[in-house]
């Protein structure tokens, strides 16, 4: 068995030799990297293979993809594939492939070179390292002939990584103790949905009770006391030896948006129980008591108001909301009922302030930014703050072949203008973001000038300050748009959110921790809202962001992470919480 200790005593020739196999055809990777030793850890070492191929001219990166064989193509049929490879294709079934499967690679295959120049390149053994499926093979394959040339070598490329992240693994022998669980966890709950051949899981729907319970019984398992309380958020308790210990909780969300991801919250409930487990099976417990809660609410799907847990969690639960009906007529109050909770009992949930220590959240980043940088972890900086409106504009509906260009009061018009306007003021502002994600002609016909129209507004940014600015200004230059073109307007504020920062003492321990696992601190903002924001009302808040691939998409069935990246997430949590153990 080869050791990291050994590689990094190893003459160069012997480093080279002993990473012969991890980047295929490729040993110039492994002799740039041997100058870079020693590696403090196994991350530390996958960073700085990585950084020799990202720092390497873009005809060493094509010479890389070049290397590696097509998936079921010539190679694999004349059986001149490395041992690596041909294992890795194997393990999907790639050597088994149906009639009709090889015909649809071979195809696929001659179409991706023909546009691209070099092959189809995927981890085939997928985040788990197990293997994906031939038809998830083939779906990813499919799905990516539609990159652009640039966007398709950025992904090959970290794939290629992956690839060689496996392949290390396999070389040194490495046992998980967190991230397989945890992938694991995700699948199982992944499958309690509300709507067939999708992960749907709306507040105190059968899923989502079914969820509960699932979180409820690994928290046990792990050995925790675990209940579910009267708002339907799960909490299970690691106690500290002494009673009057305060309390750090963690923990996110386990309801998801419709046709979501496995990850997005439930990455952060399933991770913490997954350490707990281990600090129990080794008897050791932490000076402070350890909470982790599955908020039962973030996404507002059913009842259209977002973070119904954490404002339980906060004493800051609005009664109101309990009339609030879904699309069937059903109240909150009555789904609550239904699912066995007394609304009446809410109000009792609320923490004190005093006894807790902080906030910890660990959440799939949503976005593309640690991807593109090659870095699973990230430190958030903060939450940013949101405001949202409906926006409604009344023109003139008249025909479309009569009315001169000149004299039309066109809604539509009106609102491309607005979505231009959203776009110039938000452009080039750093964290400020805005978007318009709905637009709508209502009753729309192609040979009618559109008499009304709505849309969507969101601006978001760290800085509460920088937001109601742009707000301010794009409300008013709404305002000169519908007055230049002759059409009313009306807003709705539907949301309005104030930015979160994190704390930075827990930022630096977070940051620390990352840096003690081998891995170089990076901060980045949080554009999406988290459980985080509502929780920093009461307690000092901070967020370990975790990377997520295919693009950074979210809140889609596509969302995915790996095993290793939910691994040295769970190392980084473990030593924050050790670390804050000693302060």
């Amino acid at each position: 068995m080869t050791t990291l200790p050994q590689l990094n005593s190893f003459p160069p020739d012997a480093f080279v030799e002993a990473l012969a196999g991890i980047y295929e055809h490729s040993p110039w990777i492994a002799a740039r990297a041997a100058a870079l030793r020693p590696f403090a850890s196994l991350a530390a070492l996958k960073q700085a293979l990585q950084a020799v191929v990202t720092e390497a001219s873009e005809d060493a990166q094509l010479a890389l993809l070049r290397a590696h064989p097509e998936l079921a193509g010539k190679a694999a049929i004349a059986g001149t594939l490395t041992a690596e490879s041909s294992g890795e294709q194997a393990a999907s079934g790639l050597d088994r492939c149906s009639p009709a499967e090889f015909a649809t690679l071979q195809d696929l295959n001659a179409r991706y070179r023909d546009k691209f120049g070099f092959p189809f390149i995927l981890a085939v053994k997928g985040p788990t390292g197990r293997g994906l499926s031939r038809a998830a093979i083939i779906a990813a394959f499919a799905r990516r002939l539609g990159n652009t040339h640039g966007d398709e070598m950025r992904e090959c490329l970290r794939q290629v990584h992956r690839i060689a992240e496996i392949r290390l693994n396999a070389l040194l022998q490495v046992e998980q103790r967190f991230g397989a669980q945890v992938m694991d966890w995700a699948e199982t709950l992944g499958a309690i949905s509300d709507a067939e051949g999708q992960l749907t899981c709306a507040y105190m729907t059968d899923a989502h009770r079914r969820s509960a319970a699932q979180l409820r019984d690994w928290m046990r398992e792990a050995g925790m006391e675990a209940h579910i309380d009267a708002a339907g958020n799960v909490v299970g308790r690691y106690a500290a030896a002494q009673a009057d210990a305060k309390t750090l909780l963690t923990g996110s969300h386990y309801d998801t948006v419709r046709n979501g991801g496995k990850y997005d919250g439930r990455l952060g409930i399933l991770l913490p129980i997954a350490l707990v487990r281990h600090l129990h099976a080794r008897g050791e417990r932490l000076p402070f008591h350890l909470e982790v809660i599955g908020f039962a609410e973030e996404e507002g799907v059913r009842f259209r108001s977002t973070f119904l847990g954490s404002s339980a969690i906060t004493g800051r639960f609005d009664p109101r909301l309990l009339e609030q009906r879904d699309g069937d007529g059903t109240s909150m109050r009555e789904a609550l009922s239904a699912a066995g909770h007394d609304p009446a009992h809410i109000p009792a949930i609320a923490r004190d302030p005093a006894s807790l220590l902080g906030f910890v959240e660990v959440h799939i980043e949503q976005g593309p930014v640690l991807l593109e940088r090659g870095l699973p972890l990230g430190v958030v900086t903060a939450i940013a703050g949101s405001s949202r409106y409906l926006v409604e504009l009344t023109g003139v509906a008249s025909h479309a072949g009569t009315t001169p260009m000149g004299m039309r009061r066109d809604a539509a018009a009106a609102a491309a203008e607005i979505v231009l306007l959203v776009e110039a003021r938000c452009s080039g502002r750093g964290a400020l973001v805005g978007t318009v994600g709905q637009l709508e002609v209502p009753q729309g016909s192609v040979n009618v000038i559109p008499g009304a129209c709505r849309l969507s507004l969101d601006i978001r940014a760290a800085s509460d300050e920088e937001r109601l600015a742009a707000v301010d200004e794009i409300l008013a230059g709404i305002s000169a748009i519908c007055a230049r073109r002759g059409i009313e307007e009306k807003l709705w504020k539907l949301v309005e959110a104030d930015a979160a920062p994190c704390a930075p003492a827990l930022m630096n321990r977070l940051g620390a921790a990352i840096e003690a696992a081998g891995l170089p601190r990076f901060d980045l903002l949080s554009g999406a809202g988290h459980d985080a924001m509502e929780m920093a009302r009461i307690t000092e808040v901070a967020m370990l962001f975790v990377r997520c691939g295919n693009g950074g998409i979210s809140h889609n069935p596509l969302e995915t992470m790996t095993a290793d990246d939910a691994e040295i997430a769970g190392e980084v949590l473990l030593g924050f919480l050790k670390d804050l153990a000693y302060a």
